[in-house]
Formats: structure tokens, C-alpha cells, sequence
């Protein structure tokens, strides 16, 4: 890593109207529910997963803070209301209804940086059925995309094995998701990012030195060489396979002497690269400069250069598409009502492949004497289940309308990326194994007449 710069902003990006961020059907269902008085019926939404992505042993949880800076700005202004009465896509009484439209429920969920479980209950959400069906897509929106970047990032962070990752994959997706994904992947453990509005908005340490169209615009590889240490000092990265790799090695000392800081291999047979190029580093004196190697990694790659002399890595396409799994399949559906007589009734999808648990949650983390995750309690109804070992999973994220803030921004970034680092060391070790498997960890529903069954 370097020319690596850290940002300390107080609050994430301040967004237009997110309420049009949306699916049709979500302000229908609305319409109907004012129509037939069913729009304040108190509900639970629950947002989760019910399998892992490729048979994965855990997923991270990842967009909590950006849901929340949303949540704030999900106000139906008058170009938005002008919009939907101008496609008729709902009635005019609703449209009054939007204009006025404020969350006023209550969430609760996993924290960010939480590692999750099929059938976890990342997030739930209580309110009157109106005010909480209309959040379904943007919740959801946020969380797989996040989620799958953050899940494929604390692999290959795995994969690393303590040599620091930077993301470089804001080319490979969309202009937002960049920002997104950067975040994402330094909540699970990445060092730095090259994305500039990631590190304006959250805090997240951005880095980048050259291209390979530097060296191309010069008129030699030592002019450009030259340009760039009269630029950025000894202490930059220079690109080194541009043309032949030996060549540039021996050239990018003979011009920065052996204190330059490191050098970028992009192409190639990295394993056999890697060994050439330190050994012809090290006999030319330069044993402190560092490697980075690029070049279309993964987690695979990543623990495949594991005995090269690699000292960090750049990774950008596999972990801004969730290494081949770029949503995390999560749903969000209803779970409980009250009834007529005002009292909770558990309801839930029977569909086949699709069933779900009904009822409130209450989740922990059932951990032995030494510390080490070794299963999930869920307990259906939202009665307190567990003992002295077991760690909570659900923090208060919105209570009666108020977003809880220590979660958003940067500060709430840095809260997570530290409790994923803590998370991450409570698992198995067999939670490290990178090929498909069974979760590392099994997930089991706590019935309210004591019975347990496995997810």
C-alpha cells in the first residue's frame, strides 16, 4: 500500500429523496391498506437470509449505517408526489398520506460487522403495516448488496492471513455501489480504498499511486519512473510490468535507490513473478521494498500466494460482485400482527423452498468457556433465551422514530470494522475453510414450548 490518506468525517453523505428508491408494488399494497383501514395494524417485518451464498460457512452483515442515513432522508417531496400523481400510481388520499410520511416504528437488528447464519434475523422491523411494508426494497437493496461485499472481503481478509488488502473494484460496478463496496469491504478488514468519495463520506483510508497509461505517456520507463518519485517520493509504488518486469526492477532502483517503497506486479504468473522479483530486489540492496500484486484476485488467488513473498494485495473486481455471489439472497417478509383484539399472532410463508419462521425473535450467539462460537439460539416469540455465556445479538438501531446516529457515518464505520474483527476471531476455525460446506456454526429456533429446532 501507498500514498494511503485517512479521512475522519463526522456524518456519511447527505442524499436527495430516497423514497422513490422503491418497487412499484410497495406504495400499491399501501393504497390498498389505506382503502381497507389495514395501514396501522402494528406488524413485524423481519429481514433475513435463508441459506448462505455457494454454500458458504457465514456471511457478514454490512449496510446497517447506510439503511439508516437513508432512512432519514425517505421523505416523499413534492417532485416525488408530483411524480406519482402524474403516472397515477396511486390514489390521491395516499399521496396526502405520503406527503406526511415519517417513520415513526421502531428497528432492531444485528449490528454492523455481525457475522450472520441461514434463518438470522438481521433486522426487524416494528410498525404499522404501511409505514414498514414501503421500506422492504430499499432495506433490502442495501443489505444483500453490502452484505455480499463485506462476506466476500472477510475471506479473503481470511485468505491474507494479516497482509493488508486494498479495494480497487470502483471500475467493475456502479458509480454508487463503488462507494458502497469500499465501505463495505473495509468494515471486513480491508486497509484502504482507491475510491475518494468512500473516504469523504466514511472515513475509509484511500490510497493509489499510478496507471500503466503513466508509463505509456513517457518516453521511457525511466522518465517515468523518475516523474513519478520527484512527485511522490521514494516512498511510492512504482508499476512494474508495464514492459519486461526484470528490466523495471533494475531500473526503478537505479533511479529511487534501495529505500523505494514498493513496486506493483499486474500481470502474469504471480507465484513465480513474486519470487523473481523479490530475490532481484533483495540482491540489489532494496530488501525493505514492499510487493503489491493485483491482477484479478479472489480469496482463492489471495490463499494461493500464501508462501510467495507477497506483502499486500489490490483487489478489485471479485469483491465489489461479492466474489460470484453478488447479492446475499435475503427477503423481507411479515412475521407477526396484531389481531382484531390487539394480540400478536405469528404468521409466515409456507410457500415450498420458501417457508419462513413466524413470530418475533430474540437471537444470541451461544459461545463456550473459551470464547469460541458455537451455535445461534433464536427464540420465537422475543422472549429473552440463552445464559451468562451467550452474547446478544440485537442493538436498538430506531426506537419510536429515532435513528440511533452512533451507527451511521464514519464513527459508525469504524465501530463496525472493530467489532467484525472481534466477531470473526469468536468463530471455529473451521470457519476459514474457503470451500463450499455447511456453515460454521448451526442455527436452532427456540420454540415457545422449550422444543428446539435446527434451521
Amino acid at each position: 500500500m501507498s500514498q494511503a490518506n485517512s479521512h475522519t468525517p463526522l456524518s456519511g453523505p447527505v442524499p436527495a429523496s430516497t423514497a422513490l428508491l422503491t418497487d412499484h408494488y410497495e406504495l400499491t399494497m399501501v393504497d390498498a391498506a389505506l382503502q381497507d383501514g389495514t395501514a396501522d395494524r402494528e406488524c413485524v417485518f423481519e429481514l433475513f437470509a435463508r441459506k448462505l451464498p455457494n454454500d458458504r460457512r457465514y456471511g457478514v452483515v454490512a449496510g446497517v449505517g447506510r439503511a439508516l442515513e437513508q432512512l432519514a432522508h425517505f421523505r416523499f417531496d413534492d417532485a416525488e408526489l408530483e411524480f406519482l400523481r402524474a403516472q397515477r400510481v396511486v390514489s390521491d388520499a395516499t399521496l396526502d398520506w405520503l406527503a406526511n410520511y415519517r417513520f415513526s416504528g421502531s428497528i432492531r437488528g444485528y449490528r454492523e460487522g455481525e457475522v450472520y447464519f441461514p434463518q438470522s434475523p438481521l433486522l426487524e422491523v416494528r410498525s404499522g403495516f404501511a409505514e414498514g411494508v414501503v421500506l422492504e426494497t430499499l432495506l433490502l437493496s442495501i443489505y444483500n448488496y453490502d452484505s455480499a461485499v463485506a462476506s466476500a472481503a472477510a475471506r479473503m481478509v481470511g485468505a491474507a492471513d494479516g497482509r493488508p488488502l486494498a479495494e480497487m473494484g470502483s471500475r467493475r460496478t456502479g458509480e454508487r455501489s463503488a462507494v458502497a463496496a469500499a465501505r463495505a469491504a473495509y468494515i471486513a478488514g480491508f486497509a484502504a480504498t482507491s475510491n475518494l468519495e468512500a473516504g469523504r463520506s466514511y472515513g475509509v483510508p484511500t490510497m493509489g499511486t499510478a496507471a500503466h497509461s503513466w508509463t505509456l505517456l513517457h518516453d521511457s520507463e525511466r522518465a517515468a519512473f523518475a516523474a513519478q518519485i520527484a512527485a511522490l517520493g521514494t516512498d511510492t509504488t512504482l508499476l512494474i510490468d508495464t514492459y519486461d518486469v526484470a528490466s523495471a526492477v533494475r531500473t526503478a532502483i537505479e533511479v529511487a535507490g534501495p529505500e523505494l517503497g514498493g513496486v506493483r506486479l499486474d500481470s502474469g504468473d504471480l507465484p513465480v513473478l513474486v519470487r523473481e522479483v523479490r530475490e532481484q530486489l533483495d540482491d540489489m540492496g532494496a530488501t525493505g521494498t514492499k510487493i503489491t500484486v493485483t491482477n484479478d484476485l479472489d480469496e482463492f488467488a489471495i490463499a494461493a500466494l500464501a508462501a510467495s513473498p507477497v506483502d499486500s494485495y489490490g483487489v478489485g473486481t471479485s469483491v465489489v460482485t461479492g466474489s460470484g455471489a453478488v447479492a446475499s439472497g435475503m427477503v423481507y417478509k411479515l412475521v407477526a400482527r396484531r389481531d382484531d383484539a390487539g394480540e400478536w399472532v405469528p404468521v409466515a410463508k409456507a410457500s415450498p423452498g420458501k417457508r419462513s419462521i413466524g413470530g418475533m425473535k430474540y437471537a444470541v450467539r451461544r459461545r463456550d468457556e473459551r470464547g469460541v462460537a458455537t451455535g445461534e439460539l433464536i427464540s420465537v416469540g422475543g422472549l429473552p433465551v440463552g445464559d451468562a455465556d451467550d452474547r446478544p445479538l440485537f442493538v436498538d438501531l430506531v426506537t419510536d422514530g429515532e435513528i440511533a446516529t452512533e451507527y451511521t457515518g464514519a464513527k459508525g464505520v469504524q465501530a463496525a470494522r472493530e467489532h467484525c474483527a472481534a466477531v470473526l476471531r469468536e468463530l471455529p476455525r473451521t470457519a476459514r475453510r474457503l470451500g463450499n460446506g455447511d456453515p460454521a456454526i448451526n442455527t436452532y429456533f427456540v420454540h415457545p414450548d422449550g422444543t428446539m429446532e435446527r434451521a
